[in-house]
């Protein structure tokens, strides 16, 4: 089976054509990847604040250790400043390090 995204088609043997085929859709809630492990819910929260409101703001750390694992979460309140901070932040320097910015899928 083939699908087309942006003018290109993908066959479903491609390791990543079922998430390059899934449809797109709106969320509020973006994954952020690449964070330094310094970075805390505070620093994240601050950074993608100036796109719009905030729900949450999420670090995500190891149990045992307390450590960040380099990724998190920010959920807004609207879709627009959940895409306006998408579009923003992908890519940009947090922490001395360049993040990616994703819609968060449940799985």
């Amino acid at each position: 089976m083939q699908c087309a995204r942006d003018g290109v088609r993908f066959s479903r043997t491609f390791p990543l054509a079922r998430w390059l085929c899934a449809p797109r859709h709106s969320s509020t809630n973006l994954f952020v990847g690449g964070l330094s492990y310094d970075t805390n819910e505070a620093v994240l929260k601050d950074a993608f604040g100036q796109h719009g409101e905030i729900i949450e703001a999420k670090v995500i750390c190891d149990h045992v250790s307390g450590r960040s694992k380099g990724y998190g979460f920010v959920r807004f309140t609207s879709e627009t400043a959940a895409t306006t901070a998408l579009n923003e932040m992908d890519g940009q320097s947090l922490d001395g390090r360049n993040i990616r910015v994703h819609y968060a899928h449940r799985g």
